[in-house]
């Protein structure tokens, strides 16, 4: 009966929601086989529920960005607002947007940044090719940085200035055509589903910024 009153509290659970539990007593025979069964659809549940809330996630943050950005006439404004929403929905601390003005004369300007602070700003250009950012304008594809040189440049405050775990670099692209460079820094690690929205979102804002700059020259 101690093995079945803990089956049927593990079960119990199950039905509410709670998929952290599993079933600890020890068994033997059908029992046991029974146990081992139930633990694995809990676990099967619980990876299934992971990687809907994920996916829902995603879908929901895509279309805000999608619905923020619709309508937009103005490619300073889209830089700040992108940069304000989305620094802080992947955790990171630190971001900039750099604009490629001109692919012929292989040049960019600094759209907006997030909490840069004046004595380590960004430059207001650069060219194609010069730094992270202008290699991965060059190269059109995304860059992840996981292990920091001692003198990267800090995030901080007032309080605190610690080194940045974690930079990503990502180019938007609209027909496989430049139009701007992402790099945003964090004190923890860029997740897998954080790296997987960049990259998505990184389309649209292509999408936007090359009819903005249509717009503009009409």
């Amino acid at each position: 009966t101690t093995q079945v009153r803990a089956i049927a509290e593990v079960a119990t659970a199950v039905t509410k929601g709670d998929l952290t539990r599993s079933i600890q007593v020890d068994a033997r025979g059908e029992v046991a086989e029974l146990k081992d069964n139930i633990n694995t659809m809990i676990d099967n549940l619980r990876l299934t529920t992971d990687r809907n809330t994920e996916q829902d996630w995603l879908k929901t943050n895509l279309a805000r960005f999608t619905n923020m950005l619709q309508g937009q006439r103005d490619l300073t404004t889209v830089g700040r607002l992108l940069l304000n929403e989305l620094t802080p929905l992947v955790n990171a601390q630190l971001g900039v947007i750099y604009q490629v003005e001109s692919e012929e004369l292989q040049t960019m300007r600094l759209l907006s940044a997030y909490a840069d602070d004046g004595t380590n700003g960004h430059a207001q250009r650069l060219r194609i090719g010069e730094g992270l950012i202008g290699q991965c304008a060059a190269d059109r594809r995304r860059m992840l940085i996981t292990e920091m040189p001692d003198h990267a440049v800090p995030i901080g405050s007032a309080l605190f200035k610690v080194k940045p775990a974690n930079i990503i670099v990502l180019p938007v692209l609209f027909e496989n055509q430049v139009k701007a460079v992402i790099e945003l820094a964090s004190v923890n690690q860029f997740t897998a589903l954080q790296t997987m929205f960049l990259e998505q979102l990184t389309a649209s804002i292509g999408i936007v910024l090359n009819s903005i700059e249509d717009t503009m020259q009409t």
